[in-house]
């Protein structure tokens, strides 16, 4: 979060004057950042609910709209389910590196069953939630099929 937060600085502070020149006269640049800026939180939680959108660069460019602070670390939040998922795939990849090493859990039966189960249902619950995160960004975000021409 962190480092998030410092890159969405950067991004603020070094970077969004110059930017903000570039694309002055772009319909739909000014259109994201105008939507970006009033459904913040919203948007960002989204976005980062799916695995879809490079966090890193994200960050960056985030940075370069008007939305708040407070609404882009409020919704970077969206992190935490991904993050659970990969910690989980993390501790079943240890578990089978014990397993080959010859320590097996007292009743591996019931213990791999639960984790299967586990794993099985994050993964859907983190498909589902990237789904609906498409859905609703493809709603709030405004369409490209009219690029700007304007060159002003």
């Amino acid at each position: 979060m962190l480092g998030a937060t410092a890159a969405f600085l950067v991004g603020r502070f070094a970077a969004r004057d110059w930017i903000s020149k570039k694309v002055e006269g772009n319909n739909f640049f000014n259109a994201l950042d105008n939507a970006i800026a009033e459904e913040g939180l919203k948007l960002i939680f989204l976005i980062r609910l799916s695995p879809a959108f490079p966090f890193n660069l994200l960050n960056y460019a985030l940075g370069l709209t008007k939305v708040s602070l407070q609404d882009y670390v409020l919704g970077t939040t969206g992190i935490i389910p991904g993050t659970i998922m990969y910690v989980y795939l993390g501790s079943l990849v240890g578990d089978l590196a014990m397993l080959g090493a010859g320590e097996a859990p007292s009743n591996p039966i019931i213990s791999w069953i639960i984790r299967i189960l586990i794993f099985v249902t994050i993964v859907a619950i983190s498909l589902y939630i990237s789904k609906i995160a498409r859905k609703a960004l493809k709603a709030s975000v405004p369409a490209a099929d009219e690029p700007s021409t304007d060159m002003a």
